[in-house]
Formats: C-alpha cells, sequence, structure tokens
C-alpha cells in the first residue's frame, strides 16, 4: 500500500494536544523522574560504574555504525559487520549497558520498574530512563566512547550461528544512519563494506527463517508522523532495509536464548502455537478474501507469497496479527533447567529480548544472563532477585504501551476527521465480527485511516477484503474515534 500523509491544521492542533495531556492524565502516565531517580541518574551520567569486577575490552577500534529512525536519541544497537578469513561472517553487536548505570535495589531501578517501557505520544515520549542517560550518556551517539555489552556471532557461508561471545567492553559508533539512507545506499551502489553487508547477511538470515518456518509478517503500519505545522498519518511498508536490521536483533535474541538455556537461568520472550481453531479462522478469511491457501501449503508459507500492497492481501495479513497474541515473558531457574515450552511460534525458536534496553526493562536483565553464562559464571543476585516478578511487571507494561499507541492513533485520527463528518470515502473492509458480520473494520485508502464500521441492516454482511465507499459518522478527539457506515 502506498505511504499517504494528511496533515493536522492548526485548528486540529489545539484540541488534540488537550487530548493528549487528558490520555496521559487519564492513564496516571508519569510526566517527571523523582528527585531521588534524577541525582541518581545525573551522577551515573558522570561516572557510570559496571555492576561486575572484570575490566572491560576496549573495542573502541570497531568502526561501528547505528541505523534507526530520523532523530533517534536512544539508540540501544550498533553495530560492525564483516567476513571471516576462512568464510562466513563475523557480526559484532553492541547494546548499550545500562546495567553500568542504574544501581540495583536504587530509586532508579525503582522507577525503572514502575516505568517498565519507554511509552510514544505524539508530542513526546515518556522514555524508562531519564534522558540524560537514555539519550545521553547511555546512548550509542556517534564519536562518544561507551559501555556496552558487545556480542561477538561467527556465522558459516550460510548465515547460520556457529559461535557466540559477549561481554562488557567500551565501544565507539561513528555514525548514525537512518533506514532510508541505508536502503538508499545499498539500492544504489554506493555503500562499502561494512554496511553493504547488512543486506548479505540479513538475505541469509532470512533464507534460514524460512527454513525453520519462522514468520515475519510484512503488514502495513499506521504511523503517526510529525511535520513542521503539526501532525500527519500515514501508511508505511516495511523496507527491505528494515527486515535485514531485525535480522540482526532476532540472531542475537536467539542466541541470547541458547546461552540461558544451557546456563540453566533465563528469561525468555515466548509464544505459544496458534490452536487449530485460529489457523481455520484464517482459512476460511482466505476464502472470503479469494486468497488461495492449498490444504499442503503451511501458514508461514502462505504468508511469504503475499503482497500488501493489494487490498486482499493487506487484510489478510492485518488478520494474521491474531496468531501472535498470547505472547509473554517465561523465567526458569533450577530445576528443571528449562521451561517446558521454551520456543516463540513467529521465530520458530528459542528466543529473549536483550536488545533494547534503553527502553524495554526486561533487556537489561536478560543482558546480564548471558553475560554470567559466557563467562560461565553464576548471574548476580540481583538479577536471580528480580526475576520471579519480571513476567507479570512486563505484561502491565506492554499492555499500556498498547493502549498508549492505539489510543493515540484514534485521537488523531479523530482530530484529522473531526470536521469532515458526513463526508463519503473509499476504503477497504479488513476485519468482520464472527458474531456480529455487520461489524467490523475498514481501511480507508487517503487519508490513512483505520476506523470501525457499523454496517446495520442496510448492509448485514460487510464484504470482507473488499473495496467499500463508506461514510464518516463519528470524530471526537478525546471523546469518540473515527466510525462509519456503508454509504
Amino acid at each position: 500500500m502506498p505511504r499517504r500523509r494528511l496533515r493536522v491544521t492548526a485548528a486540529a492542533e489545539a484540541p488534540l494536544r488537550a487530548a493528549l495531556r487528558e490520555l496521559r492524565a487519564r492513564l496516571d502516565i508519569p510526566q517527571t523522574f523523582p528527585l531521588s531517580a534524577q541525582a541518581e541518574a545525573d551522577s551515573a551520567a558522570r561516572w557510570p560504574h559496571p555492576p561486575a569486577e572484570t575490566a572491560a575490552t576496549d573495542a573502541t577500534d570497531l568502526p561501528m555504525f547505528t541505523v534507526d529512525p530520523p532523530g533517534s536519541m536512544d539508540l540501544d544497537q550498533a553495530m560492525f559487520l564483516a567476513r571471516r578469513p576462512g568464510g562466513g561472517y563475523r557480526v559484532h553487536y553492541a547494546i548499550a549497558d545500562v546495567a553500568s548505570f542504574v544501581t540495583p535495589g536504587g530509586a532508579l531501578n525503582a522507577e525503572a520498574h514502575r516505568r517498565v517501557t519507554t511509552l510514544y505520544f505524539p508530542d513526546e515520549r515518556i522514555p524508562l530512563h531519564p534522558p540524560v542517560l537514555g539519550e545521553g550518556a547511555a546512548s550509542l551517539l556517534p564519536d562518544e566512547d561507551r559501555p556496552a555489552v558487545l556480542w561477538r556471532l561467527d556465522l558459516d557461508a550460510d548465515g547460520a550461528l556457529r559461535s557466540t561471545d559477549v561481554r562488557r567492553a567500551l565501544v565507539r559508533s561513528r555514525v548514525r544512519m537512518d533506514y532510508e539512507g541505508v536502503q538508499r545506499a545499498i539500492d544504489t551502489g554506493t555503500a562499502e563494506e561494512p554496511l553493504s553487508l547488512l543486506r548479505e547477511i540479513g538475505r541469509l538470515r532470512e533464507d534460514l527463517e524460512v527454513a525453520r518456518g519462522g514468520i515475519s509478517l510484512n503488514v502495513p503500519e499506521q504511523e503517526i508522523i510529525e511535520r513542521p505545522d503539526g501532525y500527519a498519518l500515514a501508511y508505511r511498508a516495511p523496507r527491505p532495509a528494515d527486515g535485514w536490521n531485525a535480522q540482526l536483533s532476532l540472531l542475537t535474541g536467539m542466541a541470547a536464548a541458547d546461552l540461558m538455556l544451557a546456563s540453566g537461568t533465563g528469561v525468555l520472550r515466548t509464544l505459544p502455537t496458534a490452536p487449530d481453531g485460529a489457523v481455520a479462522r484464517l482459512r476460511r478469511t482466505a476464502r472470503a478474501l479469494g486468497i488461495d491457501w492449498p490444504a499442503h501449503t503451511s501458514y508461514a508459507a502462505l504468508v511469504r507469497t503475499l503482497d500488501p500492497t493489494r487490498a486482499a492481501h493487506a487484510a489478510f495479513l492485518q488478520d494474521c496479527t491474531s496468531l501472535l497474541r498470547g505472547a509473554g515473558y517465561t523465567v526458569f531457574d533450577g530445576d528443571p533447567p528449562a521451561p517446558e515450552h521454551a520456543r516463540h511460534a513467529a521465530v520458530a525458536a528459542p528466543y529473549a529480548h536483550v536488545t533494547a534496553p534503553l527502553r524495554r526493562l526486561a533487556d537489561r536483565y536478560g543482558a546480564e544472563l548471558c553475560l554470567a553464562a559466557s563467562a560461565g559464571e553464576e548471574p548476580p543476585d540481583w538479577v536471580r532477585t528480580a526475576l520471579p516478578a519480571l513476567p507479570a511487571e512486563m505484561a502491565e507494561g506492554g499492555r499500556r504501551a498498547h493502549q498508549v499507541e492505539r489510543e493515540c492513533v484514534d485521537l488523531v485520527e479523530a482530530a484529522l476527521m473531526q470536521n469532515r463528518l458526513g463526508e463519503v470515502f473509499d476504503g477497504y473492509v479488513v476485519d468482520v465480527q464472527e458474531e456480529r458480520p455487520d461489524r467490523g473494520t475498514v481501511h480507508l485508502y487517503d487519508p490513512a485511516v483505520v476506523g470501525r464500521i457499523d454496517g446495520g441492516e442496510r448492509v448485514p454482511a460487510l464484504p470482507l477484503g473488499e473495496s467499500l465507499r463508506v461514510r464518516l459518522t463519528e470524530a471526537d478527539p478525546g471523546h469518540a474515534p473515527v466510525r462509519f457506515t456503508p454509504a
């Protein structure tokens, strides 16, 4: 689906900002850090203290680079990619060492456990850590020496992982890039190694994902874009470079899970296999959308044949996200040495979150477990003590983040559309409720708005995956999200 933009007018921006302030108040979102936590962060920014006694490796000679959205300051990952002399590849993947700045049992640590994740609003972000750390001393900003958890992942010529080493290190990123710039450099042939290896390694890892039955849904995303004169909504189809970069994060997460499982202590990101009933429902949806799904073709294989620029395919991909519900965190420590269900169904392998500690609480603990496992040591007591509560904390933080994301989009949509009540738009139906086929969800082609639709008596069964002209009936920022009826 093409990327589409719509600006928020000056008249719409004022009520939007007011509604966003009301939303943060209603959800009890913290606006500032407690003085004690801020004081600890200010002190740690001047004098970080790694929790381990061993000296960090000096890896500042590696010319690392980062790939993030434009303007990002909370840079969790930096990388350096190289060919191995005997064949294959070496991936150096540096992750911000948050544990060097956050003291166990301190006020800053307590506040991180209260926040759990960074929250993103259209007008501001509510960070997990104070900006002096998350956007400063702990962030892997270019031309700055930074403490990091440095992964060295050796791959064979097919991209398969052959050996893993992880240790504390001092690193120095040389350049900050964004996805669009990376994609352009690779497409035009101007990217030199190590950047050009991102595509080479990323494609090999994608092939391995296919072989093990993993799934990466290429679903067009609805984005809120800040512009000089306000906000816009857009549909964004992920670029190939997004996927290649994600494969390195997945590679590191899978290596982390392997280390944890071998050591007997860990916190995994798990997703159960979808029940047969859910897959059967998807098969019914495919039939309704006119998508050919042969009986011998797996769900994962079918997904890779779909084109998200086609309305029916985009609708099906959107419905596929229902199979990803139920993801959570699974902790294990001791006897038995590993959980019964250790796999992440979409990754099709054991997997752990370790690559985003500036924005996600669990990753700091995962990194410490991997450092201990790689060194053949017992995990620190402060890590073990925190593990039992982590799954519930992360579940609550994830619920809050999803609520913020959806309600923010609802607010922006309503602000954009509030002066267009009664207008007719072209869209396509992406979801129909099984128990109420006259109710569902519609994506507009332009502007990039997604809303509920009620067919009522006029349309008792909405046409799933088909184009439909719809009339806007509701749009009130902070009070009523956009809603449509068939025109």
